[in-house]
């Protein structure tokens, strides 16, 4: 069974994007030879990345007109977008699934390697309730927005987490792994 993985880039205040959406400009504050390696490394692991319907279209008008390895990767990966209302998705490997609650579990039972989700906030709320992520990978950017939007919303269902990773980086960033602790679960 594959794990269905989440990472994000957050400030110490909790945000994933700024006031506009796409609003990404402190992964500045983070980007280096560091996180270049890891996130070539944790690609390498991807065998299906998931995305909500915002951030698969603004990952598909980025990643089409790169050309690193990064891009590579991106562009040949399969993609799952979880959306109600997009009509298409032209994304090379590009898949549209309309319940992400019913699908990705499907997802999880296949072989292969990992699936995960890359920003998609809303997405990632709904995954959550449904308790699906199998882990969290966080690179926390030290910095305070003061304003934007939140990764993780009130109303999350109590889920306690253990430590798996803690990896400073020289940019001052700290990337953190955290699975389930499944006994520790309350209803």
């Amino acid at each position: 069974m594959r794990k269905l993985i989440m990472w994000n880039v957050v400030t110490l205040d909790g945000c994933f994007e700024g006031e506009k959406s796409w609003d990404l400009s402190f992964h500045q504050i983070v980007w280096g030879e560091e996180l270049e390696r890891f996130v070539i490394e944790q690609l390498q692991t991807v065998g299906t990345i998931v995305f909500g319907k915002t951030t698969y279209e603004g990952m598909a008008a980025y990643w089409q007109n790169e050309k690193d390895e990064t891009a590579e990767y991106m562009n040949s990966l399969p993609k799952v977008v979880c959306s109600s209302t997009i009509e298409k998705a032209d994304w090379n490997n590009s898949t549209i699934v309309r319940d992400a609650a019913t699908e990705i579990p499907k997802l999880k039972k296949q072989e292969g390697k990992d699936v995960f989700v890359f920003g998609s906030g809303n997405l990632s709320e709904t995954l959550m309730k449904e308790r699906l992520f199998d882990e969290y990978r966080l690179l926390i950017a030290p910095v305070f927005l003061g304003k934007g939007k939140k990764l993780f919303a009130d109303g999350l269902p109590y889920q306690k987490l253990t430590l798996l990773e803690s990896r400073p980086l020289a940019t001052g960033g700290i990337i953190l792994r955290y699975a389930h602790v499944t006994d520790e679960i309350r209803h």
